[in-house]
């Protein structure tokens, strides 16, 4: 079997493939763009050839940047478009090309890579954990009453509120620079989000708000006019829904969820990517109104350099830990002293005896701090060698902010 990078010339067939991996047919283009496969990268694509040239699996990666805590920006490799066809599943094809594509990722200097999971059984044996998550949050229009001061929120289209500032609404093709521009803003002070390149937006690859399904956009400028927010929404059936809600900042965001569920001739209003623990269902008067679902993981990180990624993120708490991180898919094992101090992390080898012994996957799931080592420990993933640093752990790998991820890729 043969892996390979794709050329412009392979795009067809690579398309073609990783449809007929899921079963699936190719779109019709449509006027306007939004084949999210009109985003790859044909020299970042893997082709698998039998040895009479076959195409029988597939994978890409989209080059992104991802915001860790301490809002440093870094590259990561967004994995996608991985498929096998039925004929040749279970004989290796997906275990190779998988190795292949973290030995370019390496070759590249990337210390991590991040994918959406089709299924979650997939994806931990090659390294990767579950790192953000989202969920649904549906709130009927008869109980969407907010117990929030309206102060810097307004409904309307548009209308001045206490302090100037507004909720504008405007089509989807009246507004995309602003929706590019607000949404970069956005994910660089976000921990886990991750940067949607122009071309996503200029050849509208992807869901909405980048896709062209038609949408409405609520836009929240502030008291000087600049726009710093916008909730993507539909309206069907008497449901409102919420593609996605950006917003720079708190009062943002619940100026934006006000005009959402103040919206006439609706029954409900479903917010589709909320953050597990966000504050908006204890900001409605009747906590009960507010019913989750949907709850899943999003973001799967894998990392390939553990002290360079360890380094690049920020910290919050001082002290060390000696991690003992077992990697059975590369075949390596190390382990390291971490030591935090003033908000930056030494990361180096040593002989010293471990505190948390963990596979890279593990590690991979705490690196954002969406998952608490010490739920890990207790499900058994990670072994903590003294009790005490259960609680050091927990500490040191919390993040300024929860980690969300909006981005379909």
């Amino acid at each position: 079997m043969e892996i390979r990078s794709t050329t412009d010339k392979d795009l067809d067939v690579f398309v073609d493939t990783v449809h007929a991996a899921f079963g699936r047919f190719p779109e019709t283009p449509i006027e306007g763009g939004g084949l999210w496969w009109s985003a790859l990268e044909t020299d970042r694509c893997l082709l698998a050839l039998t040895a009479d040239g076959r195409p029988v699996g597939t994978a890409a990666a989209h080059p992104f940047e991802l915001t860790l805590p301490g809002e440093t920006v870094i590259p990561a490799s967004g994995v996608t478009a991985v498929g096998v066809l039925p004929s040749h599943r279970r004989q290796g094809v997906l275990s190779t090309m998988m190795r292949h594509q973290l030995t370019e990722f390496r070759a590249r200097g990337e210390f991590l890579s991040v994918l959406l999971a089709s299924e979650a059984s997939i994806y931990g044996r090659f390294g990767y954990g579950p790192a953000t998550y989202t969920q649904r949050l549906t709130v009927p229009r008869q109980r969407a009453a907010l117990a929030v001061p309206r102060a810097r929120t307004v409904t309307g289209a548009p209308a001045a509120g206490p302090d100037n500032t507004s909720v504008e609404v405007l089509r989807r093709a009246e507004c995309g620079e602003i929706l590019e521009e607000v949404y970069d803003r956005y994910r660089r002070a976000q921990p886990g989000a991750l940067s949607r390149p122009h071309r996503w937006w200029a050849l509208r690859a992807g869901q909405p708000p980048i896709s062209p399904a038609p949408r409405h956009v609520a836009v929240h400028r502030d008291a000087d006019g600049i726009p710093d927010g916008y909730a993507s929404y539909s309206v069907e059936s008497g449901t409102l829904t919420v593609d996605e809600t950006i917003a720079t900042d708190a009062a943002v965001f619940t100026a934006l969820a006000r005009f959402a569920l103040g919206h006439d001739l609706v029954s409900q209003v479903v917010f589709k990517h909320v953050p597990p623990e966000h504050p908006l269902r204890w900001q409605l008067a009747d906590f009960r109104a507010g019913e989750v679902s949907g709850e899943m993981d999003w973001l799967w990180v894998r990392l390939l350099d553990i002290p360079g990624a360890l380094t690049a993120r920020g910290w919050f708490t001082d002290g060390e830990l000696v991690l003992d991180v077992d990697d059975p898919f590369l075949g390596e094992h190390g382990r390291y002293l971490l030591t935090v101090q003033g908000g930056k992390a030494v990361c180096i080898p040593t002989d010293r005896e471990p505190d948390l012994s963990l596979d890279v996957r593990d590690l991979g799931s705490i690196y954002l701090g969406g998952t608490a080592p010490s739920t890990l420990v207790r499900a058994g993933h990670i072994r903590a060698h003294h009790p005490s640093t259960v609680t050091l752990a927990d500490a040191l790998f919390r993040a300024d902010r929860p980690p969300h991820c909006l981005h379909w890729f």
